[in-house]
C-alpha cells in the first residue's frame, strides 16, 4: 500500500508489482497519471471522506446522474467492459464487467461519480437494460447488463 500523490514512487510500485505483489495506492487528484497507472488499483482519498451529510444523499446522486449520463469517456468504458465480459446473447455478469475495469482503469471507483457501488453508476448511466437473476437455490441474485442499443435491435 502506498498513500502519496507524488511521482517519485511510481518506479516502487512497478517493481512491487514485477514482484507478483498487488499495489493499492491512494493518493489526491493531482497525482501523475504514471503513479496511478503503476498501481493495481488507486484510490483517491477526497472519496474516503464524507464530506456531506447523509440526509444530502439523494441530492448528489441526482446530480452525480445526470453528469453520468453526459460522460462519453465512462460511457465508453462501460459498454466495452460490458462487451468483453458478455455472452453469444449480449448480457454479461456485473461481477466480470467490475473486474475488467479494474484491470483497465486502476483509478475507477463508483464514488468518484457520487455512487456507492458499481451497479447504482450503471443503472444511472441508463445504457443497459439489468437484470437480476437468481443462482442456485440459495436466496442470492446475480445483476446481469445488456447495452440497450443492442436489445432493441
Amino acid at each position: 500500500c502506498i498513500v502519496s500523490s507524488d511521482s517519485d514512487f511510481t518506479r516502487i510500485a512497478m517493481r512491487v508489482r514485477e514482484s507478483g505483489l498487488t499495489v493499492y495506492g491512494f493518493g489526491e487528484r493531482k497525482t501523475p497519471t504514471p503513479f496511478v497507472a503503476a498501481c493495481d488499483k488507486f484510490i483517491y482519498t477526497d472519496i474516503l471522506v464524507d464530506k456531506d451529510d447523509e440526509t444530502d444523499a439523494p441530492a448528489r446522486q441526482t446530480k452525480a446522474a445526470s453528469q453520468v449520463g453526459k460522460d462519453r469517456k465512462l460511457a465508453s468504458l462501460l459498454r466495452k467492459a460490458v462487451e468483453a465480459s458478455s455472452d453469444d446473447s449480449g448480457w454479461a455478469n456485473l461481477s466480470p464487467v467490475g473486474s475488467y475495469i479494474a484491470k483497465q482503469t486502476p483509478d475507477f471507483d463508483p464514488r468518484n461519480y457520487g455512487f456507492r457501488k458499481l451497479r447504482e453508476l450503471v443503472a444511472a448511466s441508463k445504457l443497459f437494460d439489468i437484470e437480476e437473476r437468481v443462482v442456485g437455490a440459495g436466496p442470492g441474485k446475480s445483476v446481469y447488463l445488456r447495452e440497450r442499443r443492442k436489445s432493441s435491435r
